[in-house]
């Protein structure tokens, strides 16, 4: 290929609305794996670092291969009689023997139970320190985003994007090598500066290129695949990684897969200022547009219920079910797959049915799986109600994605930066507020009831969807605040007559 051919082949890709899809769809996609290949590693690594001569992975090799004594049995004796006393005799030594084993036997089981005991308060405490970790990259998030959506309107979309790609880097690496709860809290809280800037540039950017609502749609849906694949692959990837490898390898590996992303982004979107030359609605206007409200608070409960169960799922199957790290990683993988069907599934089909019905469909289920999980006693139990969960979720969030695009097209401007970073804003509701309370929810009130709360208020939640319906355009709402204030001049009017 010659280099005309070549500059101008290169021309036509970054002129290409579909790798602008491919790329948010990777960023999202490794941004998310960091976010929970964490998840079956963080806390057993945590009680290790406590306990080094007793780590949670040998104390339950230990409970696998715990053997039940039996009491011997009469050995059979070839030799001839030699009277009554000799069988007394042997009859007391086995029975001296037998009560010597039962004794050592029961010692063993209240010493086993003791620890076990010991294990689990120690485990319920530790959900605190983990959900208030995992809760940090949410919460960081929270913070950067009012500020890194107006940021994209006087700059644009792809130098935030490209910053994104650097600090999740840098993230990763401090991940791979940090040995104490305060360099991987740190790693965990930069996380979220990183994640603050590829969502919000990236779901700016599909709303710019995608403006037909329709297509804007579907688009969003793949991105949010994306999403769902992060989020699928991450728990497994870290649970046999950190098995049969060792807790840096994953780290590592995605830290190789970053450096790959962040070179097509130098390479196709050319990081560099552009200016917007519409008049960008302000951030107060749209945080006051209830439709907005009711949109993204659809996105934050949606997403408490699995937030909640991050850091306390995997402690609780541990401490009742006995369950490995593999275990623990794949038991968010029905949840995964579930949720990459349903956001591919229900981005055109959303459209078509109406957003607002799927949100509603979406968080009735959302409240009925989570309070069928701890109903579970063993592992493969889990897996209907995390598919649910999942597909669920990839409902609300591939319906209420677009939908907030949708809501700027007719009520504001078409300009993007600000309402996806509420729409960020409402994910890491759910991401800080999920994990910080389920530490001390578990702690206070169970496991169960934790989850049986949270349904409620999804319950409870729902049916506002129905005001999505059909919410007034922009003219509607001009003609409305003009009626009103017609109204108000009218009785003003009157009462002064009425005064004269």
């Amino acid at each position: 290929m010659s280099g005309g051919q070549w500059t101008s082949w290169l021309q036509r890709c970054r002129e290409s609305r579909s790798l602008v899809l491919v790329i948010v769809a990777i960023a999202l996609l490794l941004d998310n794996m960091l976010l929970t290949t964490v998840v079956p590693i963080i806390p057993e690594f945590l009680y290790d670092m406590k306990h080094p001569n007793a780590t949670l992975n040998n104390f339950m090799e230990g409970a696998k291969h715990t053997t039940t004594t039996v009491a011997p049995t009469s050995p059979t004796c070839s030799c001839p009689q030699q009277g009554h006393s000799n069988h007394s005799a042997l009859e007391f030594i086995q029975s001296a023997t037998a009560a010597s084993i039962e004794a050592t036997t029961v010692n063993q089981t209240a010493l086993e139970l003791v620890e076990r005991k010991e294990r689990h308060k120690e485990l319920v405490e530790e959900t605190v320190a983990v959900g208030i970790m995992f809760a940090s990259k949410a919460v960081v998030q929270l913070l950067a985003n009012p500020i890194v959506g107006p940021l994209t309107h006087k700059i644009g979309y792809s130098i935030p994007m490209f910053a994104g790609f650097i600090i999740m880097f840098i993230s990763t690496v401090i991940f791979a090598f940090g040995r104490s709860y305060g360099i991987l809290f740190l790693a965990r809280a930069l996380q979220g500066i990183g994640s603050s800037c590829s969502s919000v540039s990236g779901m700016g950017m599909l709303a710019e290129r995608y403006q037909d609502d329709k297509e804007r749609g579907n688009a969003m849906g793949i991105a949010l695949g994306g999403l769902a694949l992060g989020v699928l692959i991450g728990p497994p990837f870290g649970g046999i990684m950190y098995e049969y490898v060792g807790k840096s390898a994953p780290f590592l590996v995605l830290s190789a897969l970053a450096l790959g992303d962040g070179l097509l982004q130098l390479l196709m979107l050319q990081p560099s200022v552009i200016y917007t030359e519409a008049e960008p609605p302000s951030l107060k206007s749209l945080v006051t547009d209830p439709y907005i409200i009711l949109a993204a608070g659809a996105i934050t409960f949606a997403n408490m219920g699995i937030a909640m169960l991050e850091p306390s799922l995997p402690i609780w199957m541990m401490d009742t079910m006995g369950a490995s790290r593999v275990q623990q990683g794949a038991t968010f993988l029905p949840a995964s797959i579930s949720y990459l069907i349903g956001t591919n599934l229900f981005g055109p089909l959303g459209h078509r049915m109406g957003r607002w019905l799927a949100a509603l469909i979406g968080l009735f289920v959302i409240g009925f799986c989570l309070m069928c999980i701890p109903l579970a006693t063993r592992i493969d139990h889990l897996i209907v109600p995390n598919a649910g969960l999942g597909f669920a979720i990839g409902m609300v969030d591939s319906s209420m994605m677009p939908e907030l695009g949708y809501l700027v097209d007719i009520r504001h401007t078409a300009v993007y930066g600000s309402v996806y970073a509420i729409g960020d804003v409402a994910f890491c509701l759910g991401f800080a507020i999920g994990p910080a309370l389920s530490g001390t929810l578990v702690n206070s009130i169970g496991f169960e009831w934790m989850l049986f709360g949270i349904a409620i208020l999804n319950f409870i939640y729902a049916p506002c969807m129905y005001f999505l319906k059909a919410p007034p355009t922009k003219e509607e709402k001009k003609t409305l605040i003009v009626g009103e204030k017609s109204s108000v001049r009218y009785v003003t009017y009157e009462n002064e007559e009425e005064d004269q």
